[in-house]
């Protein structure tokens, strides 16, 4: 399990370890890891966008289970708001490779293990954002669709071997990820410069500047997407995908009902 330093990777590694599921609950940070062992959890490092850690941290969760390995949950990421005219391609391809290569990276190391044990399942944690797009956030969209199709396609292939691909698709979720996507905006963004710098301060400072705590319509905690993440687990015939929160159902209904133009009109009101 990837990105467990908080929010839905903590919540679900505790809770599926209270349920008896022995859970190698990764971090990308040392520091994080000490912490979780601390409190009881089995941790070593993972980094979706270094392919030597991914590769170390697989060896060691198979080591300790002596081959094998049921699941792999791919939820480490992050995103931030930008505008697409001042987005720098370098923070186009950090996020890809921490949202959607990485995943790649685990999956094909988890392929053969599971093929050899005759069975598995790879949960992949997408997002409304993965089928649905809104205004500020290309670089996730891109994302996460990226990582849809992905997953799609990982299905079809694998059904043969009775491996199981399965996405989550959470809306708005209690987590640092608002926190995360502050320091990334404020390090690589020059808003400043920006032509649309009077749409940054309507629209993304005064967000940035409200209380932290302060939660979202419709959010939810990191335990509804652990709910979700139990039934793609235990479920004899899993769902291909979950839906978690209120805005993700209306978004999937609205990009399959209506008509394109009509689906953009409510999202952008949404």
């Amino acid at each position: 399990m990837t990105g467990c330093s908080s929010g839905i990777g903590l919540d679900a590694a505790r809770t599926l370890t209270a349920r008896g599921w022995r859970v190698f609950a990764t971090c990308r940070k040392e520091a994080d890891c000490a912490r979780l062992r601390d409190d009881g959890l089995e941790s070593f490092v993972l980094d979706h966008r270094d392919p030597a850690s991914i590769g170390t941290a697989i060896t060691e969760a198979t080591t300790r289970t002596g081959g094998t390995l049921d699941a792999v949950f791919c939820n480490a990421g992050y995103g931030l708001p930008v505008l697409i005219e001042d987005l720098p391609a370098f923070v186009l391809k950090d996020m890809m490779e921490t949202n959607f290569f990485g995943v790649h990276e685990i999956v094909r190391r988890v392929i053969p293990v599971m093929r050899a044990q005759g069975y598995g399942r790879i949960i992949n944690c997408s997002s409304t954002l993965g089928f649905s797009a809104i205004r500020w956030r290309a670089p996730y969209v891109a994302s996460k669709f990226a990582l849809e199709g992905y997953t799609d396609t990982l299905r079809l292939e694998l059904a043969p071997d009775n491996i199981h691909a399965i996405l989550i698709e959470p809306g708005p979720i209690t987590s640092n990820f608002r926190l995360n996507a502050k320091a990334q905006f404020e390090a690589h963004i020059d808003w400043e410069s920006s032509a649309k710098r009077a749409a940054y301060e309507a629209k993304i400072l005064p967000r940035f500047a409200r209380d932290i705590d302060a939660k979202d319509p419709f959010e939810l905690p990191a335990s509804a997407v652990t709910a979700k993440l139990i039934r793609a687990l235990e479920a004899r015939r899993p769902r291909p995908r979950y839906l978690v929160t209120t805005p993700t159902y209306m978004s999937y209904w609205a990009r399959r009902l209506l008509p394109t133009r009509l689906a953009d009109w409510f999202l952008a009101k949404a």
